[in-house]
């Protein structure tokens, strides 16, 4: 190959390398937008995923406090379980005891029975009458108790009916905490699948800019491989071109220079004057000249 060709090819491949070089840096900035466009998409990923982390903890505390409530809800209705069993043993207590009340009231018994202590007390009675007075006292005591006794039980009846709708008001604000405590649960929920969604959206897309990321670099990286071999091609080409133009050179020169030493001669001959270049050719060749 001639060095013009060798030039010629020089040129071609630097024509070559050049739109190579430009093919390459734009697979570069390619690559790096796709990598600024795959981070951002990672950092809104990220920040999604810490909302919902939160949403998820927020949620954990909401339902916790729900199974508080149900167990509240649950204790509460036991008690009033109780409570209504305990009314429901006392009206058949009532009931039953209601079958032996006395005719009289309370206080005409009670006066009856003072009118008749009092009678015991003051009065002089025969053994026989103070015995009837004294079973008379007995008959009405025990007719009193039961007046007494349904009073009591009618009182504590009163006392657990009001515990019970105590209770009951209890429960029902228990079951409202409860039911906005679920409700607010379950929009956190929603919210909380609504980021995870979103994320998995983000990660899906920033894992194909990634990709598209990889497949730009790879182009750049096989780009650059041309390039590279396109420089170890040149290289040889130009060291070619470099010592056949010393070569070159060099012929030149000796061609100069015996150009120059026939020129001295020829001077030397007419006896004319010689350049100091003249002079220093003759005395390299050991020719003797005269100033």
């Amino acid at each position: 190959m001639s060095k013009q060709q060798k030039l010629h090819k020089i040129q071609e491949l630097t024509q070559k390398l050049s739109e190579l070089k430009e093919q390459r840096n734009r697979f570069d900035a390619e690559a790096r937008e796709w990598a600024e466009k795959r981070n951002r998409i990672n950092e809104q990923f990220k920040d999604l995923r810490t909302e919902a982390t939160e949403l998820k903890n927020e949620r954990n505390k909401l339902n916790e406090r729900v199974r508080e409530l149900k167990q509240l809800r649950e204790k509460t209705k036991a008690e009033i379980r109780d409570k209504l069993g305990e009314i429901k043993e006392l009206s058949q207590k009532t009931k039953a005891l209601t079958n032996k009340k006395p005719c009289k009231s309370l206080q005409t018994l009670q006066k009856e029975l003072e009118s008749t202590e009092w009678k015991i007390q003051t009065t002089s009675l025969s053994l026989p009458e103070e015995k009837e007075l004294v079973e008379k006292v007995k008959r009405l005591e025990i007719q009193l108790r039961v007046h007494k006794r349904l009073r009591q039980l009618k009182q504590d009846m009163l006392e657990l009916q009001a515990e019970v709708k105590a209770l009951e008001t209890k429960n029902n604000r228990c079951h409202e905490k409860l039911t906005k405590t679920a409700q607010k649960s379950q929009e956190i929920h929603e919210q909380m699948l609504e980021k995870i969604g979103k994320a998995k959206e983000l990660k899906t897309e920033a894992d194909s800019l990634h990709q598209r990321f990889l497949q730009a670099r790879e182009r750049a990286k096989a780009v650059h491989g041309e390039v590279v071999g396109i420089l170890d091609e040149v290289k040889p080409l130009r060291e070619a071109v470099r010592r056949e133009e010393e070569k070159e050179k060099r012929k030149n020169e000796e061609a100069l220079r015996k150009k120059l030493e026939k020129q001295a001669r020829e001077k030397l001959k007419r006896g004319e004057k010689l350049t100091w270049e003249e002079f220093q050719i003759l005395a390299e060749k050991g020719i003797r000249t005269q100033d």
